[in-house]
């Protein structure tokens, strides 16, 4: 949520009631908003008609992460985890990159990958070049499917198809590319798939199988940089010589994440320790958002890798930076 200043002194230090009264101020938030926090329990009539055979309900703590600077505005972002120090953690290296500015992010468009397996055709090679011989026909099938998509500027971009060697044999595998605009598109992306699955077994001559969305979403990326000076590294906040030790120890853990899984691992683990709660806090799938970011650690790369990098600059001050997959929707959903 967007504040004035997420720069909370003492907030920690507050009742759970004085915290949501603290952030219901400086946010704007209405009566309505602050109830949602303190009755937060789910209906046990919504939570059966959510998932199958529902005997309960399980809740989690919502946390406040504070001192966060996002392209020049200042936010107040929820945590829904059940880990101790991960809000605290979050909210600490926040506030060790102010001087800087902050964190500075950018976007790709919000294109999500839909395949469609083709299996059994006499010459995949031929039938992927049919394919794409008709891409105009297939992407205007894609896009009669969702004229409200296309009325708000999304829709089918692109048709892909390429053959992948299998233990099965050779099978053509098309992608329709589909920028889902505010949705996380899961829904449109297949029902668009299905739609055209038949219509690509008539030009290759196979049998279509998976009709489905990826999850590894490399063309709707999320990136962020920041930057961190020596002294706002170091335990007192102005201490350059201890901040500049506490640099080297980080980036040498990131050459150590970079040369090897096992590691990278870990490493990764940690920063879904940020994502994956402010995923279930806003009624994302987090479950596509960790398997995506997972998955683009070792996309074309030789080796499952750490999803940040980190770096020295010329003045010594720690660069991170990174780069990952996020399908995520501001509309739709279940």
């Amino acid at each position: 949520m967007p504040v004035e200043n997420s720069r909370l002194q003492g907030f920690y230090k507050l009742s759970v009631e004085d915290r949501r009264k603290r952030l219901a101020d400086i946010a704007g938030l209405s009566d309505e908003h602050v109830r949602a926090w303190a009755d937060a329990e789910l209906d046990e009539n919504i939570a059966d008609g959510m998932i199958e055979n529902v005997i309960g309900r399980y809740s989690l703590p919502i946390g406040a992460a504070t001192n966060f600077i996002i392209d020049g505005e200042h936010y107040v972002i929820p945590f829904v985890v059940e880990e101790a120090s991960v809000v605290a953690a979050a909210s600490n290296m926040a506030k060790r990159c102010h001087a800087k500015g902050g964190f500075v992010s950018n976007n790709t468009d919000p294109v999500m990958i839909g395949q469609i397996q083709l299996v059994d055709c006499e010459d995949a090679g031929a039938a992927a070049e049919t394919i794409l011989a008709a891409k105009g026909e297939l992407i205007g099938m894609c896009d009669e499917v969702d004229p409200i998509l296309k009325k708000f500027g999304g829709g089918c971009r692109d048709i892909e198809a390429r053959v992948v060697e299998t233990m099965s044999g050779p099978m053509v595998i098309v992608h329709i590319l589909v920028d889902c605009r505010d949705a996380m598109g899961a829904n449109a992306v297949n029902t668009m798939a299905e739609s055209i699955s038949g219509r690509l077994e008539e030009l290759s001559g196979g049998t279509s199988i998976l009709r489905i969305v990826s999850n590894l979403a490399v063309h709707r990326l999320a990136r962020v940089t920041a930057v961190f000076t020596p002294e706002e590294m170091s335990d007192r906040g102005n201490d350059a010589v201890g901040g500049a030790d506490v640099i080297d120890g980080v980036v040498r853990a990131y050459h150590f994440a970079k040369a090897d899984p096992f590691r990278a691992a870990t490493n990764n683990k940690g920063i879904m320790n940020a994502i994956s709660p402010v995923a279930v806090a806003t009624g994302q799938d987090w479950r596509a958002v960790e398997a995506g970011a997972h998955a683009y650690c070792a996309y074309e790369k030789d080796q499952y890798s750490p999803m940040a990098s980190w770096s020295k600059d010329d003045e010594g001050n720690l660069v991170g930076s990174i780069e990952v997959p996020m399908a995520v929707g501001l509309v739709g959903g279940a």
